[in-house]
């Protein structure tokens, strides 16, 4: 099966990568969108303009399903893209119910894009699974430009972990894929203080899970 993967930038890759390592009979599709990275201060409007042929596109060459490895573009638009490309799509979504689970402290940080932050779906997750819980959400708004264009600045990512640290945060949500190139710093800098969390496992329990809903239905 052809498996569709995509993502504004290099963020997404890991998430490929990680699906290719799981699921190595499948061929897997990556395109990313470098024209127009990063989307996460962009308004969804025009993020829908520049993601919808892209997804066409991958359906169009046989890709059965798509992950769309994008917490942006999944917390904005993916009901209006479920309802205009013709494969199933898997969304990546801030980890607020797992990470609500984990806490001890009942303070998680999360770290995500303007776009996400403000995005209904983000504001329905928090209600819904931690309403009684403090919600720290760092200043990520130049994480991804500095990841996708390798100007890590190690100081600016330290000072934001170290402050929700300190305001009593026990598990940091990544909610971004660009930010899964810095989980290692993040959880050294978090070492035996908070846990780091972020959802490529549970994509790909989810791909699986739908493979073979696909496999079930072709066979019948």
């Amino acid at each position: 099966m052809k498996i569709g993967v995509f993502d504004s930038g290099v963020g997404g890759l890991s998430v490929a990568n990680a699906i290719e390592t799981a699921l190595p009979e499948h061929e897997i599709i990556y395109v990313t969108d470098v024209e127009h990275v990063p989307y996460g201060t962009k308004p969804a409007v025009e993020i829908l303009g520049y993601v919808e042929p892209i997804l066409r596109g991958l359906a169009g060459q046989g890709c059965e399903i798509i992950v769309i490895a994008c917490n942006t573009v999944s917390t904005t638009l993916i009901t209006e893209l479920r309802a205009a490309i013709p494969v199933p799509l898997i969304a990546m979504e801030p980890m607020v119910k797992p990470a609500a689970a984990l806490t001890k402290s009942g303070v998680i940080a999360v770290c995500a894009t303007p776009t996400t932050l403000r995005s209904a779906r983000y504001a329905w997750l928090k209600e819904t699974y931690a309403s009684g819980l403090k919600i720290i959400e760092p200043d990520c708004s130049n994480w991804s430009y500095m990841i996708e264009h390798k100007q890590i600045d190690e100081k600016q990512i330290e000072t934001s972990v170290e402050s929700a640290i300190a305001d009593g945060a026990d598990v940091i949500v990544l909610a971004c894929t660009h930010y899964h190139w810095i989980e290692k710093e993040i959880q050294q800098i978090a070492a035996h203080r908070a846990q780091v969390i972020q959802p490529e496992q549970a994509v790909i329990v989810e791909l699986k899970r739908q493979i073979d809903a696909h496999s079930s239905s072709q066979a019948s």
